[in-house]
């Protein structure tokens, strides 16, 4: 996986376990593991959505792989950072990237599955009808007069 050497690997193991019956969820593997952002809303009020305090080692070690991980070139994870840094700051971004290194981990070890990456195009092919109306969109304010037709 990106960003996971093997010491990495054996630091993650050795704070969360191998036993993922133990959770019902990715969720609540992410949550155990303090990745989880809270959404604490009261009256129409928003208070702090700060991630619990959890287990200062294993967010040691997931920081570290985080950032390793945003540094590998055509990953999934470095598309992520990118997508987010830029609108929500890095260090939300690298919080993102923590929390889902911890969901690849969690099911890889419960389906006992290798890492298979989606790639650093991912996002553009989530929706690509977006991507198209964001750059046409981006192109206008630029000045420019866009018509589009399709690819033969």
């Amino acid at each position: 996986m990106a960003g996971v050497g093997e010491r990495g690997a054996r630091a993650l193991l050795a704070e969360t376990g191998t036993d993922m019956s133990r959770f019902p969820t990715h969720k609540d593997f992410a949550s155990g593991a303090g990745r989880c952002p809270g959404n604490h809303e009261s009256a129409g009020k928003r208070k702090s959505g700060k991630t619990p305090a959890a287990n200062r080692h294993l967010d040691a070690v997931l920081t570290e792989m985080a950032h390793a991980a945003v540094r590998t070139k055509n990953s999934y994870f470095k598309a992520q950072y990118h997508r987010l840094a830029g609108r929500r700051g890095k260090k939300r971004a690298i919080g993102a990237v923590k929390h889902s290194l911890l969901v690849t981990v969690y099911f890889m070890l419960r389906d006992n599955k290798p890492y298979k990456d989606l790639g650093v195009d991912y996002f553009d092919k989530l929706n690509p009808q977006q991507r198209i109306r964001y750059h046409v969109r981006r192109l206008q304010e630029l000045g420019q007069e866009v018509e589009l037709k399709p690819a033969a």
